[in-house]
């Protein structure tokens, strides 16, 4: 009898996600763990520098339509693999750069590999997964992407609060491990099956017009939230690296199992119905970050918020909904372009304004989550008239 070693699996769609779902959580958690404290403890960030790190970490993000073109050359599941080991690499050798310029280059690297992965990924699932299974699908991976990310902050926890660890080494072991993780899925994984053959040019259609709205909101309030909410955490308040890495860590504890419930919640209810929940509860989240005094309400903050993530969801199954099968790959990279207009400029512009008033940043994600709320609100007709026009086609 033939038998199966412990490491060999079965290749699936699905295991290609999950496993490409756990180097880039696993990359990009330990970077994001450490990264506000080793910019202030070791490069001596200002929160001027800070903003003007996370403008330069969203050029690749802008950038994100020049996706297409490399597929004009190579295939999808190739370019996400390459992606992986960029994002890997840049993590890797970020403790190796410890100043101000030196992270700023590091962060670019990284950043290149993370947003061409996150637009590929989306691309990929939203082809390989049916529309009636999709956000059940999304929240499952959702939870996978905790749980390494949960994995990764306990290393970190033990690393430094334990082993007394630096900088150098928690970098290269995650960034390493990651890129281990990716050399083993282009080894065990063939190329898959097109559901349909994708476009390889630029698309911006009329009727994604709501949708690219509802993309540029989410990626100007995002900002501010990545920003300059854990920045609040460490400069207000006083959160060491240890004391970080223990609320991400509850975070994702919450999400692993959360997160496919809520998948599954955005399947019954339906799109504007979730979209609406999230902008409400981010509006409070907001305005509650702006006149947060208590250490510990902030942190409350900080888990609500991560908790609306998971219902991001919705903004990627209403998309598959209305879109033409071949328009996805093609119009995922112009969507993050889109996500990222306003994170180019906010983070670096809003640094300046953190330095006079840190409340008026997050009044500013307050207003943005209130005008994503009033866009939401048209995501029902929408939908039943692309029904509409569906149906009498048949």
């Amino acid at each position: 009898m033939n038998k199966r070693r412990f490491w060999q699996i079965t290749p699936t769609p699905m295991s290609f996600l999950v496993l490409a779902t756990i180097v880039m959580a696993m990359a990009f958690a330990g970077w994001t763990a450490m990264l506000n404290n080793f910019a202030v403890e070791a490069a001596e960030f200002t929160g001027a520098n800070m903003g003007m790190l996370q403008s330069l970490r969203e050029i690749p993000g802008f950038l994100a339509f020049t996706a297409v073109f490399i597929l004009l050359v190579l295939k999808e599941q190739t370019f996400a693999v390459i992606s992986l080991c960029l994002l890997s690499i840049g993590v890797a050798v970020t403790g190796l750069f410890p100043t101000i310029y030196g992270l700023y280059a590091t962060t670019v690297l990284m950043s290149i590999g993370f947003h061409y992965f996150e637009t590929l990924n989306q691309s990929l699932s939203l082809q390989w997964f049916k529309k009636d299974e999709a956000a059940e699908k999304l929240g499952q991976l959702l939870s996978v992407k905790s749980m390494a990310a949960l994995a990764t902050f306990a290393v970190i926890w033990l690393g430094f609060s334990v082993f007394q660890s630096d900088y150098v080494w928690m970098y290269l072991l995650i960034g390493g491990a990651g890129l281990l993780v990716t050399l083993f899925l282009a080894a065990t994984h063939p190329q898959f099956i097109e559901s349909a053959p994708q476009n390889k040019k630029l698309i911006l259609r009329k009727e994604y017009s709501l949708y690219y709205l509802l993309v540029f909101f989410s990626g100007a309030r995002r900002q501010i939230f990545m920003v300059f909410a854990g920045f609040l955490m460490v400069e207000k308040f006083g959160y060491d690296v240890a004391e970080i890495t223990a609320l991400y860590m509850l975070n994702h504890v919450i999400n692993i199992f959360l997160a496919p419930k809520i998948g599954s919640w955005i399947g019954r209810i339906g799109e504007q119905k979730a979209l609406t929940v999230e902008y409400i509860g981010l509006i409070g989240v907001f305005i509650g970050y702006a006149v947060v005094e208590s250490a510990n309400f902030a942190a409350v903050l900080y888990v609500i918020d991560h908790i609306f993530f998971a219902m991001a969801i919705a903004l990627k199954t209403y998309f598959q909904k209305i879109a033409k099968p071949e328009d996805i790959a093609a119009t995922a990279g112009v969507s993050f372009t889109i996500n990222h207009i306003a994170a180019v400029v906010i983070p670096a512009s809003f640094g300046v304004v953190w330095l006079y008033d840190q409340s008026l940043v997050f009044y500013f994600g307050a207003a943005l989550a209130a005008c994503s709320l009033i866009l939401s609100q048209f995501i029902t007709p929408h939908l039943r008239r692309v029904h509409s026009a569906q149906a009498s086609q048949i």
